[in-house]
Formats: structure tokens, sequence, C-alpha cells
């Protein structure tokens, strides 16, 4: 754990060819885990005000082990930010893989999926790179093909794959404009273009573009507009995403006897607390995973141990902790907390971002760890474990709603495009949780998974890894010592040290002890 950018998957990365180096096994695996990386990256990290490579989505490797030697992996991803693909804040870019695409993709391959010029592109806000920094690109995306062909992509899987992510860059250049007649909207004029490509990219081949592939994307582009445009371009991008994750499991799942029990090491690197200029919805799911990962380490360093103590009537003063339940609380409590209000709202048709808004402030006034918005921005604070951090209400509504409209998703399981059909269809298992994403609110799938992530903690024996962050200039040699002391108390490191130092760190059974 640690703040954004503070070296959380650089240690990841250390800590899993660490283990490989240590067991010694079956090399071709432990390879094709290390091999899933560049991948994952691709795919998932983006560039941010804090981070030029941060995590925009958490994960957990399980490694299992028979007899010392890596026997089979799995992945679990947790709350990709899909709006990410839509909209990047001042100094930020979308992920990865689009710009890897335009600095790797030959002439010919670019115009088969009707890729032009990136400064064209909305969705990429026209921002691509210096010559250096596309030969980079150029070298990352050679990396990703050659990890798609280790993982076992079909050159065919991987064309449409493409052809989708070139289809979600087309699409977002699709605008509206009023349609006096009838009093909606329709597809503008200069659209067209961008609509037809984005068409012609979830077929590839221009000649299959059928009227009937067409008139669908627009009729929903009409009925809900820009928003339906970009609610197909997250979900699209989502499904290739998940489903990414899972062809990598059904690489590395292991092939033994069910009846032989396997040891295992999961190893979670999620994403850090962020507190930037503008935070949204995003920022709150992952402050408040950080909440919860920050109440696990409290119990399991302070509660439990001095449970035990007590319990061993050793003579012990009680350590006192910063105990974040109350921000928990706040945020996940039932009916009350903010987020059960959130999803009451956003039950309301007539609901908007500011009757949410109101409903907070008339809930938690007096609140120690809310604050109203003030000023001109509909907002509100909350002073987490790691701080207060001012929260903008715009699209909070809405993105909790995060639903496709129907008729797109009929389209998009009749597509021509065999791998776009199947995404959407949920004819293998690995597309069963992608199927029911619709019907559940972003948090609640992310406390789902959380849930069962502490349950595997809770079972487990945990080893924690603090990453601290040494500036916030992203430069190497660079230690600000307030920084530092900044992130020590509030990870509650320094009560650690205490109750490491006056307690019991070391614990031997009572064999070991005889024996020595």
């Amino acid at each position: 754990s640690g703040e954004s950018g503070a070296g959380k998957t650089e240690s990841t990365k250390l800590l899993l060819q660490h283990i490989m180096n240590l067991c010694k096994g079956n090399s071709q695996l432990e390879q094709q885990i290390l091999q899933v990386n560049p991948l994952l990256e691709a795919f998932g990290n983006a560039q941010t005000v804090m981070n030029d490579n941060s995590s925009r989505f958490g994960k957990y490797i399980q490694l299992r082990f028979e007899k010392n030697t890596v026997q089979g992996a799995k992945l679990s991803e947790y709350l990709l930010e899909k709006s990410r693909v839509v909209q990047q804040d001042t100094g930020e870019r979308n992920f990865h893989i689009f710009y890897y695409m335009f600095a790797g993709l030959s002439s010919e391959e670019k115009e088969m999926y009707g890729l032009l010029d990136p400064s064209l592109y909305r969705y990429i806000s026209g921002r691509f790179g210096t010559q250096d920094v596309a030969q980079r690109w150029k070298h990352k995306y050679q990396e990703v093909c050659n990890a798609l062909d280790m993982v076992g992509f079909q050159e065919q899987e991987q064309v449409d794959m493409q052809a989708i992510l070139a289809g979600v860059l087309s699409l977002g250049n699709v605008t509206f404009e009023p349609e006096e007649s009838r009093g909606s909207v329709k597809v503008s004029e200069a659209s067209h273009g961008w609509l037809k490509v984005a068409a012609v990219s979830e077929c590839v081949e221009p000649a299959c573009v059928l009227p009937a592939v067409l008139g669908a994307l627009q009729s929903a582009a009409v009925v809900l507009s820009a928003d339906a445009r970009d609610s197909i371009a997250k979900v699209a991008y989502g499904r290739v995403f998940g489903w990414i994750i899972c062809k990598i499991n059904e690489l590395l799942a292991e092939n033994v006897d069910p009846e032989v029990k396997l040891r295992e090491i999961g190893i979670l690197d999620i994403f850090g607390f962020e507190n930037f200029a503008v935070n949204r919805f995003e920022q709150l799911c992952i402050n408040l995973a950080n909440e919860q990962l920050q109440h696990f380490f409290n119990h399991h360093i302070f509660q439990m141990e001095q449970t035990a103590y007590k319990e061993e009537e050793l003579p012990w003063e009680t350590i006192t902790f910063n105990n974040n339940e109350p921000i928990l609380n706040l945020l996940l409590a039932k009916p009350l907390g903010l987020l059960s209000l959130l999803d009451e709202q956003s039950a309301f048709p007539q609901a908007t971002d500011k009757t949410f808004v109101d409903k907070l402030n008339s809930s938690f006034k007096g609140n120690l760890h809310f604050q109203s918005g003030r000023g001109h921005v509909l907002g509100f604070s909350i002073i987490h474990y790691a701080g207060k951090v001012q929260y903008t209400a715009g699209g909070f509504l809405e993105k909790n709603r995060d639903t496709l409209p129907a008729n797109v998703h009929g389209l998009f399981i009749n597509s021509i495009t065999p791998l776009l059909s199947v995404l959407f269809t949920g004819k293998s298992f690995c597309y069963d949780r992608a199927s029911h994403m619709n019907q559940t609110p972003p948090w609640q799938e992310l406390i789902h998974s959380l849930m069962v992530l502490m349950e595997r903690m809770y079972s487990a024996n945990p080893h924690f890894v603090r990453c601290i962050k040494p500036n916030s200039q992203k430069e190497p040699d660079v230690v600000d010592s307030q920084m530092v002391l900044q992130q020590l108390r509030y990870n509650g490191l320094l009560e650690t040290i205490r109750i490491r130092r006056d307690g019991f760190s070391w614990r031997p059974s009572f064999e070991e002890f005889a024996e020595r």
C-alpha cells in the first residue's frame, strides 16, 4: 500500500521476480507470470499528475504452490477506471494502449482500422508527445504484441481487439446538434464520417458495414446523445480489459489433480490514496478501498496484537492508534451512509447531483469527518485517514447508474465482429461477470470485491509492504522529509514501530524454543 506513485506496482514486480527466482520450478509458467505484466500495464495504466505509470485498477495475484514449486496463478482485478477512456484532466493521459497503437501500427494497419492523425481524437485530447516518447511507445507496442502472442491470443482476436479500440476513439469524435422539427438531437453533419468509421471499426472490413449497424448506432446516439456515446466507449473498453484478464487466467491456471492441496501466496497491488486538484467519483472509490486496507492494517497490528497480550496477562500499557472506523461508517453505513444515499438518489429519475449534495449536507451536519462544499463548485469534503479530500459532485449520479442503453447492448450482441459479440453475450465463463456488470452500481461491485478480498486476507498470514513516496515532483534521488514524515504519521507507522519495539514481535513456537 501507499500513495499514488509511491512504488507499489514496481515493488510487486520485484517481489514476483524474487519469488520466481527462489522456487526455480516450472520455468515456462514462471516466465509467463512475469511476462503478462506489459499487457496489464498497457491496458490498465495511464499517466496522471502524480505518477507517469499509474495503475488505474487494483489487482490481486494468487500464486499456487506444490512442494515449493509454482503450479499456477490467478489474477483478480478491481474497479478499472473506465471514465478515463472518455475524459482526462489537465496533465493526464488516456490508457497507455491508445498511444502505443498510434506509435506502433504501420501505415497500412492504421488505414485498416480507420485511424488518422492522433491529434484529431477528442478522447486522447490531441496530446501525443515528442519523437523520443513516440519511439519509446513503439517499443512498448512491440512488447504488448509479444505478450499477446505469449498469452495465446489468436491473430484474429488481436485484430478484433484493436478494431474495437480504434472504434472507441472514432466514436468519441461524434457530436450532436438539436433537431428543431422533432425537439430532440441528432448526429451533427460533421460527425457522420466519424460515426461511419466507428461502425466500420467494429467489423474491420469496410464492406461489412450494414445499414442496420449504422442505423442502430445512430438511433442509440440520438436517444441519449453524448452520455450514450461515452457509455458505449467505457463499456466496450471495460469488456476488452476483463476479457484480457480471463485469457491470462486460462493460461496460468494450474494443471494438477484437484485432490492435491496447494499452498498459496497472494500479492495485493491496489490503487494508492489519491488527492488531486479535482477529485471525482473514481477518487472516492479508490480512497474507500484504501480506508478498508488501513482498517485491516489497524486491526491486525494493533487490535489483535494487544488482545493477545491481554489474554496472556502480560504487563502492557495500551497503545492508542488512529482508528478510521468512523470514516468507514460515514461511507458505508446502511441506510444512511454516503454511498447508500447515493444509491437512493440514483433510483430517482428526477434527482440531480445537487439534490444528492443537499441530502449529504442535511444527513452529515455535525459529523467530524464531513464538510459541506464551499464556493461555486458543487461538492463536499471528507476527512480521510490520510487527510482532507475535496470531492466535486458533478457526475456522481450518472457514474453510479453506469448503464448502457438496451438497444446498444443488442447492437453489440449482433455485431459482425466475433469478439464484440462474445464480449456482450456472456457465452463463456470468462464473460459471466462482465454480462452482469450493468445491473450493479460500480461502488457496490467494489464493496463486494473488497469483502471477498478481506475474507481471504483475514484467513491468511499477512505481511504489509508500506511504500513511501519520497517527493511529489516525480524526481529520483530527492527526499522531501516533511512529505515522508506525513506519510509515516497517517499510515500509523510511528505507532507500529512503538508496538514492535515494546511488544513481542518474534513468536517462536514452543517446539522451536525447546529446540534452541
